[in-house]
């Protein structure tokens, strides 16, 4: 067996062109995913005189093409993406920023980086900085070399005049393998394929053919005048670039396709960041990086809705709208299905209604069950979708009596039997969802939250981190977004997730777990000292302050933790006043009373003090209460609070 091929493996962007039928030309084979390959390999389809070209599929194209469709649809523009002007200068200040998120091929923490350093101004400052961003250039200092001499930190030299010619847009740094070719023909006399030839033995560093090459360009300049001392520091220049030179047609494209999403970032970012959330759907990493990046643009982000949503992102008023096709556990056939009922109703007015119409084998219980905990159906909340916190928990109680409904309407419709209101064929009665759901314990927020990340894959509604700002900052915490290349010593605050505990080789315990907040997320490693100290705090969706030091290399990152401490043990040494903002709808005489038990049964040493809303919240009132009203914080007196008082009211100060 030894030395025998163990799988057959597909290239995926080759696809082999022959002049008749390909079964007269190669064997065939059918792959994984049923695709029609050669049983040979690209060498071989070559050898015996067939075609092999690359078609590398870009989603950046889709991207282009969707934010487009998008322009077009709710502003009337007609957006010609190959002639835009390349010299806008919004979008070099989106480059010069850094802010590339979602950009093509500058997407990454060290390109973005570079970005900042650079401050590129026209579109060949992209190019050179597409080619020079490899380890090569980035190693032997030539992108340092590049940036001081743009700015004029460094003048630039040239050996010769003749150079200046080749190397004047990259500021006389070699980026490309067109300008070592260029140089050879220029300075040497060289023909083109003459320069390719040296190109290559420059490239594989073959010293036989490096010093005939090296004879060949002595002789050359020679013949041009250009002294012996010059021409072999030419050379050496030279042949220190070839070996990471880049082909310049490659990469001029990759940087006008990058200008292009830039120029629709910087110009039409609603549309571009719903472009760029569908293209990522799948992926709930990427998602929440890029509803963080809508946050820095100022593009809001609307929460899914069975009215208005869409199968992808869409700009609507106000913002961008979450995707139901983003939806986890809810199938493209499923959504689909609702929308064309959506479609036929007008509009979902309730969810027995819903039941009543769609597929019910596409739109089954774990689907509404995944859209309930999204948020998709806050707005049939009485009282408006700030209730979900209430009203999540019904409908989800209520999902068998819902589908019970919706089968056997669908039933009788069938079968043609007459309904107990109206006649054969006649119209529903309609169900009052308010009436008809079952009772059910009102959520916490973090429930809510929990159940949204398990839906969407992220926080929508909030962040749980976002209640502890105040003792975050207090405890001198920093965002992961805003950590350095190495920080020794530095907190964090997160939530733990992710959680893999392992064994060293000595048998000693350790863990490691990812830890994230608000807009990035880090691996955690908790070595054998660490964890004998603060093991047991390591559970899943555990906010915890985090000490430690922190490395990041390119798109990697890790916290090796020193010590931990849960949230809510660092807020209860933090707080010193709580504060209740009851708005106007929740201060009847029910309320206070069930606000006061709360206060009751959570009885401590901290201050209590009540913001209550007047003259339809134009102004407030803030009283502080007596001594006699003290609490102790903890996570269940925020929720039984908010239970009362609604979502958002308990400020920890």
């Amino acid at each position: 067996l030894e030395g025998m091929s163990r799988h057959a493996s597909v290239y995926a962007a080759g696809v082999v062109i022959a002049p008749g039928p390909i079964t007269d030309y190669a064997p065939l084979y059918t792959g994984a995913r049923d695709e029609i390959t050669t049983q040979w390999n690209m060498r071989e389809v070559e050898r015996i005189g067939l075609l092999k070209m690359d078609f590398l599929g870009l989603s950046t194209l889709t991207l282009i093409d969707d934010a487009l469709k998008e322009i077009k649809r709710t502003e009337g523009i007609e957006l010609d993406i190959d002639n835009i002007p390349l010299d806008d200068s919004k979008t070099y200040k989106l480059f010069a920023e850094g802010a590339a998120y979602g950009i093509f091929q500058f997407e990454s923490s060290g390109m973005r980086d570079l970005l900042r350093k650079a401050k590129p101004s026209r579109l060949e400052d992209l190019i050179a900085l597409n080619a020079l961003y490899r380890p090569g250039p980035l190693r032997g200092g030539v992108v340092d070399d590049y940036i001081a001499r743009k700015h004029g930190r460094v003048a630039t030299k040239y050996d010769v005049p003749e150079m200046e010619a080749v190397l004047r847009e990259t500021y006389g740094v070699i980026a490309y393998q067109d300008q070592v070719m260029l140089l050879a023909n220029q300075l040497a006399g060289f023909t083109l394929g003459e320069a390719d030839e040296l190109r290559r033995a420059m490239g594989k560093k073959d010293a036989a053919k490096m010093q005939a090459q090296r004879d060949r360009f002595m002789r050359g300049c020679a013949a041009r005048k250009i002294s012996e001392k010059k021409a072999t520091k030419i050379f050496e220049f030279m042949e220190h670039f070839a070996g990471y030179g880049f082909n310049k047609s490659h990469s001029t494209p990759y940087a006008l396709l990058a200008y292009q999403t830039a120029y629709l970032k910087a110009n039409f970012p609603r549309h571009f960041m719903a472009a760029l959330l569908t293209i990522e759907s799948q992926d709930s990493d990427k998602v929440a990086l890029y509803l963080a990046e809508c946050r820095d643009l100022g593009v809001p982000v609307l929460r899914p809705d069975i009215n208005t949503s869409d199968l992808p992102f869409t700009v609507q008023e106000g913002g961008v709208r979450f995707g139901l096709g983003a939806v986890k556990g809810a199938g493209e056939g499923a959504i689909r299905s609702i929308l064309g009922t959506r479609r036929e109703l007008g509009a979902v007015t309730s969810i027995f209604a819903l039941a009543e119409h769609v597929d019910l084998r596409l739109v089954n219980k774990k689907v509404l069950e995944s859209l309930i905990k999204a948020g998709a159906f806050d707005n049939l909340a009485p009282g408006g979708r700030d209730r979900y916190l209430a009203w999540r928990p019904r409908l989800l109680a209520g999902l068998d009596r819902v589908l019970d409904h919706g089968s056997r309407h669908q039933r009788d419709r069938e079968q043609g039997q007459e309904r107990l209101f109206g006649g054969e064929g006649g119209p529903a009665e309609p169900v009052d969802d308010a009436a008809a759901l079952p009772p059910a314990r009102v959520w916490s927020e973090t429930q809510a939250l929990t159940f949204e990340k398990e839906a969407l894959g992220l926080y929508m509604s909030g962040h749980p981190l976002q209640r502890f700002a105040g003792v975050l900052a207090a405890a001198g915490a920093r965002r992961l977004a805003d950590l350095t290349q190495s920080e020794a010593d530095c907190a964090v605050g997160g939530v733990a997730t992710g959680i893999r505990q392992l064994k060293t080789k000595r048998g000693d315990r350790m863990a490691v777990f990812t830890l994230e907040d608000e807009a990035a997320k880090t691996e955690a490693v908790v070595f054998p000292e660490a964890f004998a100290r603060c093991g047991s705090l390591i559970v899943d969706d555990a906010m915890l302050l985090v000490r430690g030091k922190y490395e990041r290399e390119d798109e990697s990152s890790r916290l090796v933790v020193a010590e931990m401490t849960p949230l809510d043990v660092v807020r209860d040494r933090a707080v010193r006043e709580v504060e209740i903002r009851l708005p106007d709808g929740a201060i009847g005489k029910d309320a206070l009373r069930a606000l006061a038990g709360v206060l009751d049964r959570h009885a401590g040493d901290r201050r209590v003090s009540f913001v209550v809303d007047v003259n339809g919240g134009a102004e407030h009132l803030r009283v502080r209460a007596g001594t006699a009203r003290r609490i102790k914080p903890s996570d269940l007196f925020v929720r039984d609070v908010e239970a009362v008082c609604g979502s958002g009211s308990v400020m920890l100060k």
